[in-house]
């Protein structure tokens, strides 16, 4: 419980992780309650207000369809972030699964999943990803799918470092001694020390996440039409006239990438300072 307390401490003085906090919260909140703040069809096409800027009827304009932007970019934030953050929850299932056997066991099964590491390593990610979302198609879940299954190597070596040190520890030396299983000192002792790292890097991770799938989409690879996203919104903004003339239909959802990754690598940088005992208040 004082460590607890001291995190908290810890975390509260760093201004741009409560200023992070603050973000991300009014984000979520705004992606949440999308219905309740906005009443428009997000696909609703309005031949008479094409691309028209910003007015007391659509706020943020319009975008080369007439369809109101405002409402696309906080629905679009429902799936962005939900691509994050679901694709984190895979990369840490898979990295978690995998880093704590490689570090407990060690020797050949330690060696054999290193090398898958080393496999996934080697190949450059946007290269994989694009091929896989061309061949998977233009999808929601298969975006959360290849950017989880492709991601998961950084955490599976950070939980391997940090098992490694702890299985030689005297009271995993006693839950051994006391009969317990494997899977219960993984579970029971290992894992609950490994938790700061581990939330550290999904935390990033999400931010990550934001960034390959407004990536993706912008490619036309990641969500798919008409379903918005921050990503296929910049997307429909290619043009060169409507970046010199028609900022409305980039900076919203520009900004509001730009503002989610910083909010959370804020608050990450704010957790890696709350939960490093080394650092005092």
């Amino acid at each position: 419980m004082k460590n607890k307390n001291m995190a908290w401490i810890k975390f509260k003085k760093n201004k741009l992780a409560l200023f992070g906090s603050l973000i991300l919260i009014i984000l979520i909140i705004f992606s949440l309650l999308a219905s309740f703040i906005t009443k428009v069809d997000i696909n609703k096409v309005d031949l008479s207000n094409i691309s028209s800027p910003p007015s007391g009827e659509h706020i943020l304009g319009t975008d080369e369809m007439g369809r109101d932007i405002f409402s696309r970019l906080i629905y679009g934030g429902r799936v962005s972030l939900l691509v994050g953050v679901m694709a984190t929850f895979i990369q840490v299932t898979i990295g978690v699964t995998l880093g704590a056997i490689a570090g407990y066991f060690g020797g050949a099964v330690d060696f054999i999943i290193m090398r898958i590491v080393d496999i996934f390593m080697c190949f450059p990610f946007f290269v994989i990803a694009i091929t896989l979302a061309a061949l998977l198609g233009p999808s929601v879940w298969n975006v959360i799918l290849i950017i989880g299954v492709l991601s998961w190597t950084s955490i599976a070596r950070i939980v391997r470092a940090e098992i490694l040190s702890i299985r030689e520890m005297e009271y995993i030396e006693a839950s051994k001694a006391i009969g317990l299983n494997w899977n219960e000192i993984i579970i029971r002792h290992i894992i609950p020390n490994v938790i700061p790292s581990i939330l550290v890097t999904a935390t990033l991770a999400i931010a990550g996440g934001i960034l390959t799938e407004s990536a993706l989409s912008f490619l036309g690879l990641g969500v798919k039409l008409p379903k918005p996203s921050w990503g296929n919104m910049l997307s429909s903004a290619q043009k060169m006239s409507t970046l010199k003339n028609q900022w409305w239909q980039w900076v919203p959802p520009g900004l509001s990438v730009l503002l989610t990754v910083l909010s959370i690598n804020f608050i990450g940088d704010g957790l890696r300072d709350a939960l490093d005992p080394k650092i005092k208040v």
